[in-house]
Formats: structure tokens, sequence, C-alpha cells
């Protein structure tokens, strides 16, 4: 499953890097928790958690079902 989300966090970097941040694959658990760590600009963003939950977490869900949540680390 990692090689999966690392798949789609690609898919995902892109627009996370033209706005100056990144996203670093820190751990996916066998119950489908996937934890991360923003890094760059979306450090400390007032905008990160939107970030998190409406567009990192929504996109490994439906490329990766097995994802269950998504967690910063």
């Amino acid at each position: 499953m990692r090689e999966k989300v690392e798949e789609a966090l690609a898919k995902i970097r892109p627009s996370l890097q033209a706005d100056g941040g990144d996203v670093e694959l820190c751990e996916v658990t066998e119950d489908g928790v996937v934890k991360v760590k923003l890094t760059g600009a979306c450090c400390g963003c007032p905008m990160a958690e939107m970030t998190l939950k409406m567009g990192i977490e929504r996109t490994l869900k439906q490329l990766v079902p097995e994802v269950k949540k998504v967690e910063t680390v």
C-alpha cells in the first residue's frame, strides 16, 4: 500500500510545490492511516489543515481506497 500512496502523493505534490510547500510521507499503518509531514510554505500555514483534509486526504482516499485517514506528524 505504501507504493500506491507514494504514487498518489506524486500527483498531489506539484500543486503544493507551486505554492512553495511540499508533503513528505512518514508512515503508512496497517489499519490504513497515512502519516505525512507538510514542509516548506505548508508548514505553519493557516490553511494547512484544510489542505490536509480537503486536498491530500480526499485525493488519497480516491486513489487508494485502503486509506482510512491522513494525519500530520
